[in-house]
C-alpha cells in the first residue's frame, strides 16, 4: 500500500512538471514607444519592467506593463504622460493577451524565425486587437521575442490637446523585446 502511495505521487509529480514545463517568462521585458515629429522635442517613453509569459505548448503569449514604469528623458513630460493622457491612477496598466502563431519551439534556433503575434492591447480601458510579424529566437533556455507596431492615440481613447497636437505623432511606433525564461 505504501508502494502504491508513493508511485501514485511521482506520477502526480511528473504530470505536474510535464503541464509547467513550457512555460516561459519574464519581469524585465522591454517596450519603446516613440511618437515624436520631425523638428519637434523627442517624444519618448521606455519601460525595462514589462512582465510577459509564453506558454510554449500552445503560444499563448501575454505582457503586462504598469504605465508609471515608463520613463522619459523629461520628467515633465513623463508627468503629463501619466496625469493627461493615460491617466494612470484611473487606467494602471496596459496588458496584452494573444498567440504566436504556429510556434514550435523545437524548430527555434539562435537565428530568428519570423512569427505572426496576433491579440488583444488593453490600453487606457479600451482593447484593440493587434497583428504583428515577431522575430522569435532559442539560446539555451531563453526564448526571444521582438517586434514593433503602431497604434494611434484615438484608438484608446486618448485626447492630445490642439496646443501640443503638431508635436506629437498621430502614429506610435511600439518596440518590444522580450527574453523569457523557464522559471
Amino acid at each position: 500500500m505504501k508502494n502504491l502511495r508513493f508511485i501514485i505521487v511521482v506520477i502526480i509529480l511528473m504530470i505536474y512538471n510535464c503541464m509547467f514545463a513550457q512555460k516561459y517568462g519574464t519581469k524585465t521585458g522591454n517596450i519603446k514607444f516613440e511618437a515624436t515629429v520631425p523638428s519637434f522635442e523627442e517624444v519618448a517613453g521606455e519601460s525595462k519592467t514589462t512582465s510577459a509569459a509564453l506558454d510554449a505548448t500552445t503560444g499563448d503569449f501575454a505582457a503586462l506593463a504598469l504605465m508609471k514604469g515608463f520613463r522619459f528623458k523629461v520628467a515633465l513630460m513623463e508627468e503629463h504622460f501619466n496625469e493627461n493622457y493615460v491617466e494612470s491612477d484611473k487606467y494602471p496598466k496596459a496588458t496584452f493577451k494573444g498567440k504566436v502563431e504556429g510556434l514550435d519551439v523545437s524548430k527555434l534556433t539562435a537565428d530568428a524565425k519570423t512569427y505572426t503575434v496576433t491579440g488583444d492591447l488593453t490600453l487606457h480601458g479600451k482593447t484593440k486587437k493587434i497583428s504583428d510579424a515577431a522575430k522569435v529566437s532559442k539560446s539555451g533556455n531563453t526564448i526571444t521575442i521582438t517586434g514593433a507596431f503602431e497604434v494611434k492615440p484615438g484608438d484608446f481613447a486618448i485626447e492630445i490637446p490642439s496646443v501640443v497636437s503638431k508635436k506629437v505623432a498621430d502614429k506610435i511606433s511600439v518596440t518590444y523585446s522580450f527574453q523569457l525564461v523557464k522559471p
